[in-house]
């Protein structure tokens, strides 16, 4: 029997083809999702290990003490550096402080990525010589106005030891001069950030505070562990510091690697998963065509001694092999892929996600787990068709008309799909009303039950579709005619074809609504309030200077500004957030919803404060509220105004005139500006202008925050459908195996056909209005439920943010259908070329 199936796996390569490709393409997309993965974790623990080499015991500031002001950290002075350097279990003790640091090309474009732009202290020990970055060539900085950068940065930019870099901390232009050039193992720079280096007294006055540090790290002498270093740092500790030693940091990065590198491997083995569900369809059904096909040849068996259990088996043995060569090829392709998304990663990078060098990890586990996923899903897929070719009776060796399905087996089909479709229907329907962390929960198990269900039924609602598409095929003449009566034929095979097509084309009309509704809504809670024509902010969202504010104010053209602080603060003795605005002119800047009040209703210490905050302290117009400011001061503030929150208004809002003496520092999330004769491109480059062409500052006007909302979305829709187009490219795959192996079956009718007068051009277009049809099927049922599931989606949203309302996308999904059609006359080529090369008496003959 093992012969027989090695045979049939040889007799029908061609056939078999696309249901092993369909196998390979699965276990690709899963088998390159987990040596990706492993390699960005490793990437990123080597990464935190170089990060941690010089650190015995590390020194954070940690909770202010009962009764400090708000926002208030532990200081990290001089003194204590100096105090750990004297401890005899400690051989050196470094000082670092960091913050954001942007560089400007010679082009005056950026020269790093996001986050990854990063500025900090070179801080010499006693061989004059900072460990953690060797010097390539000049100097360390030793001096206010004096830099060194990466050497990768240097390399990229151009720049030479000796020329000026234009460089931005919080806002305003610095102009340094580049001393020297250093060499580093961060991940960060490797993967294409940027590290400049100041000398610590800078640093501190662009990062801190003066003799201030944000980290003290110390190695130990020979022969002392971590543990007894740290216990000794623990001695000379200010109260509020904490120390961890540098296995306990090297370890919690990890972990929080890990965690990271989780969510991505979860999604996309999502999508892998997709891939290989949607090929269980194409594998069914074509064992299911070659069991009926092989229906004498497998009674013949029968007849002469073989056994129920030894057909079964034959057949999940031919499973096992096609599983296990196409599970082979795909790992190869796999670990293809994988290093080409390394190296795409590595160049292009991945917005605030950055891969450090590393090599490539191919991980036995990951080769067993994709290598077996392809065996057991090929052969869970040829199951059934296995167990219906064992009970094949050898009488049916001189009958071709077997095992027809029952009208009770039907029926039985018919309510069990109709039970899973209305309970997958009601539990999407239920879990709209819960919150997004439940309902989100319970809409997937709805809707895969939906999914199932819908599944069940396909092959009764054909029936119905192609009634409804017969006067457009009748009109095709005789080839419409044909197809129809094809499509009809078989309504399980139809059904089992159109199946995969559904499910990816659901999904991504699902993922289409939804994406298109919380682009609106996340467009209108951004800008519907805006009134200023532009907003200024940092690149990297951290706080502006308030020499940001002061030259705009000073700027030519612009009639009103006003700053959008957000300070730490205690208000009614719980911690929460205060935004100071300029009370005078921010009724020209911003127009936000009111239920009760206004924007000018300030007044002398008033405040207003968005609905949901309001609703969740009880606060009411008229409600006083005791203040506790930033610098540690009293005050009161009664709530005047009530209003809708938006990204840029939220919290208790009041006039800057009462927040800043309390300030010690001047900052600004975002600054808003509104010009003499609006948004234009004059104006525009008038405040970059006036703002030195920072390469660290956004100045967006209201259509550019659109854009950018826009683009982030459409960016992550098109990466979705990325993933989802190997599952649409696996339900082609089972259009195309269909139609070639009903072809073959078919043979003999389409010789006869041929015979009566049907041309090799009609015999063409009859194939190609089959696949039309199967495809459109599919696509009609597929975006239906994607319909329903983004009405879902979108209602979920929408009761933990009111601003989701429901967009139908109708372009595209017109596209979708049009796709679908496409499909259709893409996957019928083949099949139909072969087909109408047929030879008439040869053809005849086989039947």
């Amino acid at each position: 029997m093992f012969r027989t199936s090695l045979r049939n796996v040889l007799a029908h390569k061609g056939r078999l083809l696309m249901t092993m490709l369909a196998v390979l393409l699965g276990v690709a997309f899963l088998c390159a999702t987990l040596v990706f993965t492993d390699t960005f974790a490793e990437a990123y623990r080597k990464s935190s290990e170089r990060s941690f080499e010089y650190v015995d015991v590390a020194i954070r500031p940690g909770r202010a003490p009962e009764g400090a002001p708000p926002g208030t950290r532990p200081a990290l002075t001089q003194d204590l550096l100096h105090a750990v350097a004297r401890l005899p279990e400690a051989r050196t003790v470094i000082g670092s402080v960091t913050g954001f640091t942007a560089i400007a090309g010679k082009d005056a474009t950026p020269a790093g990525q996001g986050w990854s732009t990063r500025g900090a202290n070179y801080y010499p020990g006693q061989d004059g010589a900072d460990p953690r970055y060797p010097l390539a060539r000049g100097r360390a900085p030793e001096n206010a106005g004096e830099i060194m950068i990466d050497a990768e940065s240097a390399e990229r930019t151009g720049y030479e030891v000796g020329d000026t870099v234009r460089v931005s901390v919080d806002g305003p232009i610095l102009k340094e001069k580049l001393v020297g050039v250093f060499t580093t193992d961060d991940g960060e720079v490797s993967a294409g950030g940027t590290l400049t280096l100041f000398d610590t007294a800078t640093a501190q006055r662009l990062f801190a505070e003066p003799d201030e540090f944000h980290e003290i790290t110390a190695k130990a002498t020979s022969g002392v562990s971590q543990a007894a270093l740290q216990t000794a740092v623990e001695k000379v500790l200010p109260a509020g510091a904490d120390t961890f030693t540098g296995d306990s940091l090297a370890h919690d990065q990890a972990v929080r690697v890990e965690s990271s590198i989780s969510d991505l491997r979860s999604t996309l083995l999502v999508f892998a998963g997709i891939a290989l569900f949607v090929g269980v369809f194409l594998i069914a059904n074509t064992f299911t065509m070659l069991t009926a096909q092989r229906t004498r040849d497998l009674a013949l068996l029968r007849a002469i001694g073989a056994s129920r259990r030894q057909i079964t088996r034959s057949v999940l043995v031919e499973a096992l092999l096609i599983g296990a060569g196409a599970g082979c090829a795909g790992v190869v392709a796999g670990i293809g892929v994988g290093a080409c998304l390394r190296s795409l990663i590595g160049l292009f990078g991945a917005g605030d996600q950055v891969l450090p060098d590393g090599p490539l990890v191919v991980s036995p586990v990951s080769v067993a787990v994709s290598l077996s996923v392809g065996v057991l899903v090929t052969m869970a897929a040829a199951w059934l068709p296995a167990r219906r070719a064992g009970r094949i009776p050898p009488v049916a060796a001189i009958s071709a008309v077997h095992a027809q399905a029952t009208s009770k087996s039907l029926a039985v089909r018919t309510i069990v799909g109709a039970f899973l479709s209305a309970a997958g229907a009601a539990a999407v329907l239920a879990g709209t009303g819960m919150g997004v962390d439940d309902g989100q929960y319970v809409i997937g198990l709805g809707a895969s039950a939906l999914l199932i269900g819908v599944f069940v039924l396909t092959p009764m609602l054909s029936r119905p579709f192609v009634a409804a598409v017969t006067p457009l095929l009748r009109r095709m003449g005789a080839p419409g005619k044909l197809a129809r009566e094809n499509a009809l034929r078989n309504p399980r095979r139809t059904a089992a074809t159109a199946s995969a097509l559904t499910i990816g084309l659901a999904i991504i009309t699902g993922l289409t609504v939804i994406a298109t509704s919380s682009q609106e809504a996340t467009d209108a809670r951004a800008t519907a309030t805006l009134k200023a024509d532009y907003v200024i902010r940092m690149g990297n969202y951290d706080d502006l200077s308030v020499q940001v504010e002061d030259t705009l104010k000073a700027a030519g053209g612009v009639t009103a500004v006003s700053p959008l602080r957000e300070v730490p603060a205690r208000v009614a003795d719980s911690p929460t957030f205060l935004t100071g605005v300029d009370a005078s002119v921010i009724g020209d800047l911003l127009r936000p919803e009111f239920t009760r009040g206004s924007l000018s209703a300030f007044g002398a210490g008033g405040a207003v404060v968005d609905a949901g905050t309001a609703a969740g302290h009880g606060w009411t117009i008229g409600t006083v509220l005791p203040v506790t400011f930033p610098d540690g001061n009293h005050g009161r503030v009664t709530v005047r105004g009530i209003y809708q929150d938006t990204d840029l208004l939220h919290g208790l809002v009041i006039d800057t005139s009462l927040l800043d003496p309390h300030l010690r520092t001047r900052t600004a999330a975002s600054v808003l500006v509104k010009t003499a004769h609006g948004p234009s491109g004059a104006a525009k480059n008038s405040i970059v202008k006036a703002l030195g062409n920072s390469p660290a500052i956004l100045v967006q006007s209201k259509q550019d925050v659109s854009t950018s909302i826009a683009q982030n979305i459409t960016m992550m829709l098109y990466l979705l459908y990325g993933l989802l187009a190997m599952a649409v490219i696996v339900a082609v795959l089972g259009v195309v195996n269909t139609l070639v192996m009903s072809i073959a079956e078919r043979s003999a009718e389409i010789g006869m056909l041929r015979a009566i007068g049907l041309d090799r051009r009609g015999v063409r277009r009859m194939v190609r209005l089959e696949s039309v049809v199967i495809s459109l099927f599919g696509a009609t049922l597929g975006t239906g439920l994607g319909l329903y599931f983004g009405w879902a989606g979108v209602r979920l949203l929408a009761a933990d943010s009111p601003a989701h309302r429901l967009i139908v996308p109708w372009g595209q999904v017109a596209l979708i259908l049009a796709l679908a059609t496409v499909i259709g006359v893409v996957a019928a080529v083949w099949p139909a070329r072969n087909a109408a090369r047929l030879d008439m008496l040869t053809a005849i003959q086989s039947g």
